[in-house]
């Protein structure tokens, strides 16, 4: 090994091992420490696995309405077991491939647990001290917990034991209605489960538009989906057998279910990072403070990824780390603009988005025009049999009163992860809608849906009032 890296990384997560290829490939030496897998909560405990999952509940919604499209099938049987073998190959084959491409690069992979001490030095829990001419810190992040829900991976659990169940409750509680416990309660609704949804915020998918969040609420009510929002867990009680448990929540209500999934976000592990030779700084949050080039408070070491109060995306991770290098390396670099980045939500229907939704838009003092699109009248939703949905675009508006540059674009339906790529790029650029008219969309297909809402906003619709 080195005795001093261009490049010593702590994490290999999305932020630490797109730090490290990205480095790499512009010559640095590099060196990752790990303590388990490279790849990170993404690939092996989130990401990747959860979507596996949630690609199971399509096939069987897909078999299960077989016979709309004239096609003979028995009933569908889910075999939990099955699936998760295959979320594992499916992990191990990208795991591996990522593994020999890291390699491949002459990145090295340190097996332990790091720990920054300071002048460039992580210390590695064998003992042995690597130096770097730079630090990035990638450590990632660990699921929360609530009080009076310990975690015990058989009634109560995280993502983390969730994703490695090789069977399927009857019943759950899904504590927290966000991004993640959302598409557990859809995958778990769709293969059979009995499923209800306690959010202490007033509506599910806090931070996404409403008018998005409220058509993933109608189609989950529709579905058995119970959703309580505005509510407060404050305990549970299992049972003797160990067969579920009763959780209290709300004024005096109660549920009684086989499992509890807690996803109430996830915290920075920021815990025993730093020894104390670094001048590096943590807030009262357990996040690395660091500025918009990824700079830490001591120089020379940068820090990425859900280690830092952004975006808790992998997606996110990756452009931060590639914003570390750059500035290591002393290339021009903007920082990124954390209001545009795209997110994306995997449950049923899907949920994508970038920029303003229309309430952060108005709060924010700003003239906007509106227009909404509902994918009833979409060919290709009508063909698939997936109308649930609407395309829905925020844009400024002019003093004469026509839509200027585009604010916000976001999507809810069908595969609307696959589809945010020309509304993301029209917020970045803030193009306006005169502008991305001009563009012919194919037809028919579900992505048409958004050049026609902004067609319409132009004022010359030509499906869309």
């Amino acid at each position: 090994m080195s005795d001093v890296y261009d490049v010593l990384v702590i994490g290999g997560g999305p932020g630490g091992y797109a730090a490290a290829l990205y480095g790499a490939s512009a010559g640095l030496s590099v060196a990752v420490v790990e303590k388990e897998k490279v790849g990170g909560t993404c690939l092996h405990r989130g990401c990747v696995p959860a979507k596996e999952f949630l690609e199971t509940a399509a096939v069987y919604r897909s078999v299960s309405a077989a016979s709309e499209f004239g096609i003979s099938a028995p009933e569908p049987k889910i075999d939990f077991s099955v699936s998760q073998a295959r979320k594992q190959k499916v992990v191990d084959q990208l795991w591996k491939g990522l593994s020999g491409l890291m390699k491949s690069r002459k990145i090295e992979t340190i097996e332990g647990v790091g720990k920054y001490i300071g002048n460039g030095r992580v210390e590695v829990s064998d003992g042995r001290i690597l130096e770097g001419q730079n630090v990035i810190l990638a450590s990632g992040s660990v699921p929360r917990s609530i009080p009076g829900f310990e975690i015990d991976g058989k009634i109560v659990m995280t993502s983390d034991e969730v994703l490695s169940l090789d069977y399927l409750p009857s019943s759950v509680a899904v504590i927290g209605g966000g991004a993640i416990g959302c598409e557990f309660a859809s995958m778990m609704a769709d293969l059979g489960a009995k499923v209800t949804v306690l959010e202490a915020l007033p509506q599910i998918l806090t931070g996404v538009d409403k008018d998005l969040a409220d058509e993933v609420l109608k189609s989950f009510r529709r579905r058995g989906i119970n959703v309580h929002a505005g509510v407060a867990v404050s305990g549970h009680t299992p049972k003797p057998d160990s067969s579920g448990t009763t959780v209290y929540f709300g004024d005096q209500q109660s549920i009684s279910v086989e499992a509890v999934i807690v996803s109430v976000g996830r915290s920075p592990n920021s815990a025993g990072l730093l020894g104390e030779g670094t001048s590096v700084q943590i807030d009262q949050r357990g996040y690395v403070i660091a500025d918009p080039y990824m700079r830490t408070t001591e120089q020379g070491v940068y820090a990425v990824g859900d280690l830092v109060s952004t975006a808790q995306l992998a997606h996110v991770g990756f452009a931060e780390a590639m914003v570390a290098i750059k500035h290591i390396l002393g290339e021009p670099v903007a920082p990124i603009e954390y209001s545009k980045v795209p997110w994306c939500v995997y449950c049923h229907p899907e949920v994508a988005f970038a920029g303003l939704t229309e309430e952060a838009a108005r709060a924010a003092g700003l003239d906007i025009v509106v227009k909404k699109d509902p994918l009833g009248g979409n060919s290709r939703a009508r063909i698939i049999g997936e109308t649930d949905g609407l395309v829905k675009v925020v844009a400024e508006k002019l003093p004469d009163g026509s839509a200027g540059r585009i604010l916000g674009v976001h999507l809810v339906g069908p595969w609307v992860t696959e589809q945010l790529g020309q509304g993301y790029l029209a917020v970045n650029w803030e193009a306006t809608p005169d502008e991305i008219s001009q563009f012919i969309q194919p037809h028919p297909t579900l992505s048409e849906a958004f050049g026609e809402t902004v067609l319409a906003l132009t004022g010359r619709g030509l499906h869309v009032g």
